[in-house]
């Protein structure tokens, strides 16, 4: 009878333990792709425009959730999913169509979209996205770590191509904005 429990016991903990290992996803490829990729706009991005001497239409736009920025003159311009280069060439094809003649534009990254940390972190929440941001330093910027944080790695969900992929990722990897990071807890 002791044998039976201690067999049902082992086997109801091998089950436990690789019931977590089912839910590993390790990163797809897609996602170190999509570091080192152009930057692509998305709603909640701000842009500088800068159209030189036309101080009317020099400005920062945010784009809208429909993926638009609105500018004076030539209305809605497409941004989602366009680098800022793209975004630089469709408003000076707007323009150019009886407007200026020789249009002179600049655009940068004024802020980011901001990314989300859930999970085992002091402050879980919505926070802004720095260039260059590691899980680990946006973990920080959410109260660091709980005292049942795994410490090791967490899940990123991230939108690729228009699909909402998920992976596991080391804390030292690299994160973009617009990324949900989710620390679980730890077992032991």
């Amino acid at each position: 009878m002791v044998r039976k429990q201690i067999f049902l016991a082992s086997i109801s903990a091998l089950c436990i333990v690789l019931g977590g290992c089912a839910s590993y996803r390790p990163a797809p490829p897609a996602f170190n792709e999509a570091i080192n990729k152009p930057y692509l706009l998305d709603a909640g991005d701000r842009i500088r425009l800068t159209v030189f001497e036309q101080d009317g239409i020099t400005n920062t736009y945010s784009v809208d959730q429909a993926g638009y920025i609105s500018v004076p003159l030539i209305g809605s311009v497409p941004a989602r999913g366009k680098t800022i280069q793209q975004i630089e060439a469709a408003v000076a094809d707007k323009l150019k169509k009886g407007y200026l003649r020789d249009p002179d534009i600049a655009v940068e990254v004024d802020r980011y979209r901001p990314l989300f940390i859930m999970g085992e972190v002091g402050a879980a929440g919505q926070y802004s996205y720095v260039p260059g941001m590691t899980a680990q330093k946006a973990i920080a910027a959410a109260g660091g770590f709980s005292p049942r944080a795994n410490q090791e790695n967490v899940d990123v969900t991230r939108q690729i191509n228009g699909e909402s992929l998920t992976g596991r990722v080391t804390i030292s990897e690299q994160v973009l904005p617009g990324d949900t990071i989710y620390v679980r807890e730890r077992f032991f």
